[in-house]
């Protein structure tokens, strides 16, 4: 150990307190130093510098109040973890995982019984290490998360979904980080739901990090609610290896103001990322989402589909990049982003970047911002239905597409669901 954690008294009892290894603790106190000169991440068109994204609180050991859970009342699958705040509530691998040495613990057990794998994986390939300041603190400030390890060759025919809930019936820091790690030839199917229960004012800093080698398949799924109080900043990386492929599909559905930064490494040769996302902001919501795919490897394929909706005076802002580097010959990078305005106060950006650094590459994008078909409201509306109505009906054909190209019949009918409860919720500020 080469701190002197008598600088770092916080730290050094929270270390205690959890029994975490020493090189992890090392991690938090040089992340913390390094954060001083380090500055926030940069986003094109995305003003977010002013929010209260950055964490104050220290670093501490909280519990939260078993009885918040009757609150969000998850649904009960073979395999499942349901977090609250710091604590994991419930944790299920089926016989069919464990059988064949999955690994699937939260982030405390992690550190303690797979110390070496997670310290192989954590921050080294996805996203590194203190590459700005909003990722030092993260490092600094950790307190909840969930690591899952398939070993080679394993294929899982059943999801694994996991409840993560953001206690903010106290005003306290949610800091949470994810790591999947799918080995050679493994396939593995993924949901996360992201909630808040209480209405404090608190900032969330999350990371999730997929790592799949060489021939896996990973299909991660997201339904995102955090609350109208809860400033975020949620980053979502994969790495893809040789033929890899991960699909992702995203329920941006959160009350409060985010950033969100999607990115994939198409590292290896032919790996292959498709990225979808739908996003829904209302009120005075400010939602800055940046999606990127970097074709790296030769033959790799990086497709980007984003369809956002915007009600009252809320503002939702699409950046789709594509960047292809030298080298790689043969890639593809196609992306679609378009967003729906309901509102003359809304405002929204379909923001579209394709950088090729080589020859012999496919490219395109395709972007609009529009406001809702007159003629298929008052189609709607001449049959019958009310105002309200109609328009969602208009929007959830609108974010259609993007729905319909959702591998899992789960997630759509999901989806479908927290979008419906969205609107109407959104339609009340109008």
């Amino acid at each position: 150990m080469t701190v002197d954690l008598k600088k770092y008294p916080t730290i050094a009892a929270y270390a205690e307190k959890t029994a975490e290894p020493a090189w992890f603790t090392e991690l938090r106190t040089k992340s913390l130093e390094k954060a001083a000169s380090l500055a926030l991440p940069s986003f094109e068109k995305i003003r977010y510098q002013r929010w209260p994204i950055q964490l104050k609180q220290p670093l501490e050991r909280k519990n939260s109040s078993k009885e918040l859970i009757e609150e969000i009342k998850p649904e009960q699958t073979e395999n499942m973890v349901v977090q609250l705040g710091q604590d994991t509530l419930e944790l299920k691998v089926s016989n069919e995982l464990s059988s064949q040495g999955v690994i699937v613990c939260d982030w405390q057990t992690a550190l303690q019984e797979h110390s070496d794998l997670v310290k192989k994986y954590f921050m080294q390939k996805a996203v590194k290490i203190n590459e700005d300041l909003l990722t030092a603190q993260h490092v600094a400030h950790l307190t909840s998360g969930l690591f899952i390890y398939i070993p080679k060759n394993v294929v899982l025919k059943k999801a694994f979904t996991s409840y993560f809930i953001q206690d903010a019936t106290a005003k306290n820091d949610y800091v949470h980080h994810v790591i999947i790690v799918a080995g050679e030839n493994s396939e593995f199917s993924y949901l996360e739901n992201l909630k808040t229960v209480g209405e404090q004012a608190t900032t969330a800093n999350i990371i999730v990090e997929v790592i799949a080698q060489e021939n896996s398949h990973v299909k991660f799924a997201s339904v995102d609610r955090l609350g109208a109080k809860t400033t975020t900043y949620l980053n979502r990386r994969g790495y893809l290896e040789k033929n890899a492929k991960i699909d992702w599909s995203m329920g941006m559905m959160n009350d409060g103001n985010i950033v969100g930064d999607f990115d994939s490494d198409l590292v290896g040769a032919e790996s292959h990322s498709e990225v979808k996302i739908v996003a829904i902001s209302t009120g005075k919501q400010i939602q800055g989402i940046d999606t990127r795919v970097t074709n790296i490897g030769k033959h790799t394929i990086g497709h980007i589909l984003q369809h956002g909706v915007i009600l009252s005076r809320s503002s939702l802002v699409f950046n789709g990049i594509g960047h292809i580097l030298k080298g790689a010959k043969g890639a593809d990078a196609q992306q679609e982003s378009r967003v729906l305005m309901l509102s003359n106060k809304a405002k929204g950006d379909a923001n579209p970047i394709l950088l090729i650094d080589d020859n012999d590459v496919t490219a395109g994008h395709a972007a609009s911002i529009g406001r809702v078909n007159q003629e298929q409201l008052y189609y709607l509306m001449s049959r019958g239905l009310p105002k309200k109505m109609a328009e969602r009906l208009v929007i959830i054909g609108f974010l259609g597409p993007v729905l319909a190209a959702i591998p899992s019949k789960l997630i759509r009918e999901q989806l479908k669901i927290t979008i419906e409860r969205k609107l109407i919720d959104g339609q009340k500020d109008e």
